[in-house]
């Protein structure tokens, strides 16, 4: 038998290769898993492939972009020069088309681009004119050029303004001051363009705003000391009528137009001038509005001729749009002297002469607005002159003297109050105070021309703003001795070293080389000092 025959499928049999192994077959569990990580790996692929994509777009883009911008600007850098004009107003039956424009010193009808809204031209508007003279954009307006001061405003949305120079010319009013909420009035500075005739803005720096502060000052009657005379009496001309208007109008009695406070310097004028102002505030309005107007009188002074009357019509035209709203007014004047002397001593440029009458025409103005008083403070009131101090005028005349002892302590007082440290009791830190400030201690003697003498003291000069000093002196040395620890708060002694110290530096201030001056500050202006000696120096 052959062997061959034994072996079944001995002739189908594949013959194996030397060294090969062939691989088992996979599982389905395996297929999957392969699979599925190839799945993965595709979807991370085209992921980078979209982010790779999204950057390209992005950097198409932008360069898209940055080519458009750089074709613009060639185009621009092409175009001719554009010129720039001023809005006046649409030409009457072409409205829709043509607009009045002035530009190149010119008044000029030009086209207007459709393109450009309608509402936008607005007059005083700056427009920007094309290659065909032609409006294509509206710029807004002006926000730089000339000044000029408002004098009077018009009702047809005209305004009359002066320039620096003084003259005098008519502008319409642009639009946003038309739809301001606060038109502007006599007083304001507005940016104006002559030569277009048109007023732009009204900037916020105002004559009448650098001449007066218009607000209610914090001071009250306890902040004052030693005045109490003269705080009845003002009291008694300023606040009734204001307060009590009902009982004048049955007594026929008119509110005096005016006061004038006169005496030595430092001695509470202005504090009283302020707090008739809070006071009223206080009895008839909520202190939200102002109308306390303090009117410094040198700014008032002005080099060119005019300039001065017409800031005091400034000055009262605002006192009267305050009192038409139903508030009491008061316009101060501090250092009264200083504008409204006498008029034809000959003195400077004689200026007063027209200064003076341009004040009593408003003063007689005054007389019918019943909410308007003037208020005058001086140190020198007979460089006044006569025709302001009279009945009608400033009917209420009221010397502010300096304080004596008493006054003294009411003034230690209001300053050393309970919130500053004391060393010891207030009352008698206070009483000793005042005792060594007006004991005898001779300062100057004064020989008159009838050969009689008078002696003046220290406490003879002695004012409230005097003592005020004294008072922080005296503070100033309690905070050095606490920080070296030898007291805490003030005491007799630091007060007594502050008086000496004022004395001390006050000793050479008073005008000895004229000695007409002394007789006015020992109130005998009608005696003629002839010699004046001082008795003692030193502290």
């Amino acid at each position: 038998m052959s062997t061959s025959a034994d072996t079944p499928d001995s002739d189908n049999a594949a013959p194996k290769a030397p060294g090969r192994t062939i691989p088992a077959p996979q599982s389905a569990a395996d297929v999957n898993r392969d699979l599925t990580t190839q799945l993965r790996r595709a979807h991370r692929d085209n992921r980078e492939l979209a982010s790779r994509n999204t950057k390209l777009v992005e950097l198409l883009t932008a360069a898209r972009r940055k080519l458009a911008t750089l074709n613009e600007q060639l185009e621009q850098l092409a175009a001719p020069p554009s010129t720039y004009g001023t809005y006046l107003e649409p030409t009457p039956g072409l409205e829709e088309t043509c607009a009045e424009v002035f530009t190149s010193n010119r008044r000029m009808r030009l086209a207007v681009s459709p393109l450009i809204e309608r509402s936008e031209l607005v007059p005083g508007a700056r427009v920007r004119l094309g290659e065909g003279a032609q409006v294509v954009e509206v710029c807004g307006f002006d926000d730089s050029g000339e000044m000029a001061s408002v004098t009077e405003v018009l009702d047809d949305n005209r305004a009359l303004v002066v320039d620096t120079t003084g003259e005098e010319y008519l502008v319409r009013l642009a639009g946003p001051l038309l739809s301001g909420e606060k038109p502007p009035r006599p007083g304001d500075t507005l940016l104006v363009d002559p030569r277009a005739g048109y007023a732009f803005e009204v900037i916020p720096k105002t004559e009448v705003a650098r001449l007066a502060l218009e607000e209610v000052p914090d001071v009250t009657w306890s902040d004052i000391g030693g005045l109490d005379d003269q705080i009845m009496r003002i009291r008694d001309a300023v606040e009734l009528p204001f307060t009590h208007p009902e009982l004048y109008r049955a007594y026929n009695l008119r509110a005096p137009k005016g006061v004038l406070l006169y005496g030595p310097p430092g001695c509470g004028k202005t504090l009283i001038a302020k707090a008739v102002a809070n006071s009223l505030s206080e009895r008839i309005g909520d202190g939200s509005r102002s109308y306390f107007i303090n009117v410094k009188g040198p700014e008032l002074l002005n080099k060119y001729v005019g300039e001065s009357e017409r800031q005091i019509r400034l000055i009262f035209e605002r006192a009267r749009e305050l009192a038409g709203e139903g508030r009491p007014v008061i316009v101060f004047f501090d250092e009264m002297e200083s504008i409204f002397r006498t008029r034809g001593t000959g003195v400077s440029s004689d200026m007063e002469t027209t200064v003076v009458p341009q004040l009593l025409a408003e003063l007689d103005g005054v007389e019918s607005l019943s909410n308007v008083i003037v208020i005058g403070a001086t140190n020198r009131e007979e460089l006044i002159d006569p025709a302001i101090l009279r009945p009608g005028r400033l009917d209420v005349k009221i010397r502010v003297r300096r304080p004596d002892r008493s006054g003294s302590r009411e003034i230690f007082h209001r300053i050393l109050h309970d919130n500053i440290p004391i060393a010891g009791d207030p009352e008698a830190l206070i009483d000793n105070a005042a005792e060594y400030l007006f004991r005898p201690r001779p300062f100057v003697e004064l020989t008159y021309l009838d050969r009689s003498t008078q002696v003046l003291h220290y406490h003879d000069f002695v004012s409230g703003a005097m003592i005020a000093n004294i008072v922080d002196r005296a503070k100033k040395e309690a905070i050095k001795d606490h920080l070296s620890g030898r007291t805490n708060g003030i005491t007799d002694e630091h007060l007594a070293r502050a008086i000496d110290a004022e004395n001390a530096e006050n000793e050479d201030l008073p005008n000895t080389s004229n000695p007409d001056a002394w007789s006015r500050i020992t109130g005998r202006p009608g005696s003629r000092v002839t010699c004046v000696r001082i008795l003692e120096t030193g502290a």
